[in-house]
């Protein structure tokens, strides 16, 4: 039996601990500095551990007890982990969306007995594994668009928008440069620009470029694609306000205030929906071809306990791949790709039931 730690126990967290408990295949036990949280945690199965990541000395001693290791803290925290993992000879596993993070603990990484594999969640993670494996069935690709949405089922106020997940993540999306390639240029583009409008399943939306969500696919796929682009799925009116409180009243350069506010006066909804969606396009046998990937997974029980929409995708995303590793079907030690992940054993991992 595998044994994982999962620091970090806020909605994701608990929610990989309470899937992977489930599972009768991992000794879990969730720590965080917060013991409210942990107490939150009324799985019995689930050992609690009070822990400071900024405790250096701690967190080594505590990592080498484990096997792995799967951070749900926010993303400027990981890198302290990480460090703490290479040394303990932990496995390491993370979702966040942050691109400077992945770069540090890619250098972690460097010559380290063990793996290191960081954006594990749904976007950055399911969904540049579901993008790269579409566009790996093309001769020639012409343009990869992934898109991706977190959103309440029943929008009431000026933004249509509720808080369904990190509120630092969200924010970090919205205010960093964004990984893109145009007309077969590698390059970085503005958040918030790149504005477009569709339907899906009768629903309209709108779209607009965030950060982090294509993982390694701009590495990968350079020199390879014309356009490749991932933009965040919202409700029409939400990128229009938000440009307001991010650029006109420059809430961009006072994220902390921004998150005060945003916390105070967005309520959390329990009734979500994911939206993902991924479109290729290119040539396969000398004809052009588009090829699509769409799935809406909604709020709904698992194991008698009542999840979001973001909860079960993200931890479920996160899950599996530690599965795939456990199971050896990923690489054992360095620096781990999202696109490292074969998609058909991915989508039938009892983890990422969810997507289906």
């Amino acid at each position: 039996m595998k044994r994982v730690m999962i620091i970090g126990a806020g909605k994701i967290g608990e929610t990989a601990a309470f899937l992977l408990q489930q599972s009768g295949d991992y000794q879990v036990t969730l720590a965080d500095s917060n013991q409210a949280l942990l107490d939150k945690c009324t799985d019995s199965n689930i050992h609690k551990a009070k822990l400071d990541v900024n405790d250096a000395a701690a967190l080594e001693t505590a990592l080498e007890a484990q096997d792995i290791v799967l951070s749900a803290c926010p993303f400027f925290l990981n890198v302290k982990i990480a460090a703490a993992a290479a040394k303990a000879n932990t496995h390491y596993f993370d979702l966040t969306e942050d691109v400077a993070t992945t770069n540090a603990i890619r250098d972690i990484a460097q010559n380290a007995k063990v793996s290191f594999m960081p954006q594990c969640g749904l976007a950055p993670g399911f969904i540049s594994i579901a993008a790269y494996d579409i566009a790996k069935q093309f001769d020639t690709l012409d343009s990869v668009r992934l898109r991706v949405g977190a959103l309440p089922q029943f929008p009431t106020n000026s933004l249509m928008y509720n808080l369904t997940w990190s509120t630092d993540g969200l924010i970090n999306e919205y205010c960093n440069p964004c990984d893109a390639i145009y007309e077969g240029e590698r390059k970085q583009v503005m958040p918030m620009e790149g504005y477009e409008r569709f339907a899906l399943d009768g629903v309209e939306y709108e779209a607009f470029n965030t950060s982090g969500g294509l993982s390694a696919l701009a590495e990968i796929l350079d020199g390879k694609v014309y356009n490749l682009d991932y933009k965040t799925v919202r409700y029409p009116g939400h990128c229009h306000l938000m440009k307001i409180l991010l650029s006109e009243l420059k809430l961009n350069k006072k994220r902390e205030m921004l998150k005060e506010i945003m916390e105070d006066s967005i309520p959390f909804t329990q009734q979500d929906v994911v939206l993902v969606f991924v479109s290729v396009s290119g040539t396969i046998n000398g004809r052009s071809v588009q090829r699509s990937y769409s799935r809406k997974i909604y709020n709904q029980e698992v194991g008698g306990q009542d999840f979001t929409a973001i909860q079960l995708t993200t931890a479920g995303a996160a899950c599996a791949v530690i599965d795939l590793h456990a199971k050896g079907l990923l690489p054992a030690n360095g620096f781990v790709k999202q696109e490292d992940v074969n998609f058909k054993d991915l989508i039938n991992n009892r983890f990422a039931q969810f997507y289906n």
